[in-house]
């Protein structure tokens, strides 16, 4: 794993008052990246071609299992990071243990904060933080037939 961009959320404020200082757009997105898929590539290199830098806020394993459940996360923490950091679309991966990224967006706040999905934009968890710093709050549609629940039933299934 790529170490560097690994980071936990003070060097991740760090690195976001640099970007900041150099005029660069900050994207931040979060989720578990359970199982990754090509619908969490698609999304992720979207939601990247929105600005300079694009941060993804990753689930702890026990945040993954009180969202998911006690089967869940397939893959570590570190192996999921792992993942991320290898894709060109990501720039920096910062875990956070909470059941929501809150705290994350409160600190980084982030230029454009992107979700997938069906979601609302003002149901986002801190759409109204990054509104109020002057950002925008962005939906990107799924890719349709991904998800990782999805791919884990299918194995099961063999």
């Amino acid at each position: 794993m790529n170490s560097d961009y690994f980071v936990d959320l003070s060097e991740a404020v760090r690195l976001r008052k640099n970007w900041y200082e150099r005029d660069m757009r900050v994207v931040f997105t979060n989720g578990c990246f359970d199982l990754l898929h090509p619908g969490h590539l698609n999304y992720l290199e979207d939601a990247r071609k929105m600005g300079d830098v694009l941060i993804v806020g990753l689930n702890s394993d026990d945040s993954v299992r009180r969202l998911k459940g006690s089967l869940r996360p397939v893959n570590t923490l570190s192996d999921r990071a792992h993942m991320l950091t290898a894709l060109r679309a990501v720039n920096l991966v910062v875990p956070f243990s909470e059941e929501t990224p809150i705290n994350l967006i409160k600190a980084l706040l982030p230029d454009i904060l992107v979700k997938g999905g069906d979601y609302m934009p003002d149901d986002i968890v801190g759409a109204k933080e990054v509104r109020k710093a002057g950002g925008e709050v962005i939906v990107v549609p799924f890719l349709g037939g991904y998800s990782s629940s999805t791919l884990i039933d299918r194995i099961k299934n063999l």
